[in-house]
């Protein structure tokens, strides 16, 4: 059995703090330095860090507290890509998204002065004994994903193998490097398997469903080989969701459509939402379980989009109807999102967030005695 994630565990990121957020904006405005902004970013961090370990989190993040996406900040620090700022953003259900994206600018590369090293490092000194620091960065395909804005043809001529590959080196070496900083605990944030599983089950040819398909496989293999050869003693899991920007979503469908693929990603352990119906049933973990018997899946059964709590009861009847299809033992328990995938944050005050978080260890230790 995987050894983490951990039987409750979070996905990463939380509301961001009034006094970080206004120092982000004087920092845009001019008012206050780069070096002031740190300092600020820093001492929230700090704070953060001590209320996880004493709501009694065994992981710790950051809270992406130093990002405005919880994507666009680790993808335009990596050598070859470029900051883009475009019109309309992304179309969510009811709200649209900023127009922050990138831009493939030029051959794709690893960035030995990637600000996020510095912030692991950071973390990693303020992370409590008995604890351990978790690193969230956006997967490979937030990048690849063949958004005609992501990408600028003329740098790789059309050689997808070639592209493909400089991203694997880009993040074998990045998290090489977290691993050489002390980083035992890394999550990959994947939305683009529940993108693929939405228009999957929308496509109107065999042309539409092959070409996602294609997309999807490209996924897998590139997943597969960063996580080829990853130390023994450094876990790697995975986070879908189907899209979390003030409260609002971007897709909906089950995993049925995209199991058989999803499943063969060889990370420790899957964060899968499934707070509501869009998520669909818990059919599709016996193909995870199938493949991985080791691997522990976290059910994201609990929403981080708004603050009505979740009835304890109702919530272990799901997890052991989840128990029907995957064992007990492989099981945990989270949020089906962070609580700020964008610094503006979801719909919820910071109190209400850490009565979620309380929310799901209590349930935890009723249903696993080791948690």
């Amino acid at each position: 059995m995987s050894k983490l994630p951990f039987r409750y565990d979070i996905v990463g990121s939380f509301l961001r703090p009034a006094v970080l957020l206004k120092a982000r904006e004087d920092f845009r405005n001019g008012k206050i330095d780069e070096q002031k902004l740190q300092v600020i970013e820093r001492e929230e961090i700090k704070k953060l860090v001590d209320k996880e370990a004493k709501a009694g989190l065994k992981a710790v993040t950051d809270g992406e507290f130093t990002r405005s996406w919880f994507a666009e900040d680790w993808i335009v620090g990596l050598n070859g890509m470029e900051k883009l700022q475009l019109e309309h953003g992304i179309k969510f259900h009811s709200v649209e998204t900023t127009g922050e994206y990138h831009t493939v600018a030029g051959k794709i590369g690893y960035n030995p002065d990637h600000p996020f090293f510095a912030l692991f490092e950071f973390l990693k000194s303020v992370t409590p004994e008995g604890h351990i620091p978790k690193v969230t960065i956006p997967a490979p395909a937030l990048i690849f994903n063949y958004n005609p804005f992501a990408f600028t043809p003329d740098v790789y001529k059309g050689n997808k193998e070639e592209y493909l590959n400089d991203l694997v080196d880009a993040y074998k070496k990045s998290i090489s490097r977290f691993y050489d900083l002390g980083c035992r605990y890394l999550q990959l944030d994947d939305t683009m398997w529940t993108y693929f599983a939405y228009f999957l089950k929308n496509a109107r040819t065999d042309l539409e469903k092959s070409t996602i398909l294609q997309v999807a496989k490209d996924d897998l293999y590139i997943l597969n080989k960063i996580l080829e050869g990853k130390p023994s003693d450094l876990w790697i899991s995975m986070h879908s969701c189907r899209g979390n920007y003030k409260s609002d979503y971007a897709f909906e469908g089950a995993y049925d459509s995209i199991i058989d693929t999803l499943s063969k990603v060889n990370v420790d352990g899957l964060f899968l939402e499934y707070d509501d119906e869009r998520s669909g049933g818990f059919e599709p973990l016996a193909k995870i379980h199938a493949e991985s018997p080791t691997r522990r899946v976290i059910l994201g059964l609990i929403t981080s989009k708004f603050a009505k709590l979740e009835s304890e009861d109702e919530v272990i009847a799901r997890i052991h109807e989840a128990a029907k299809y995957i064992p007990l033992e492989n099981l945990g328990l989270s949020t089906q999102c962070g609580f700020a995938s964008c610094e503006e944050g979801n719909i919820l005050t910071e109190e209400e967030q850490w009565a979620k978080v309380d929310l799901v260890i209590r349930i935890a230790k009723r249903v696993w005695g080791d948690a």
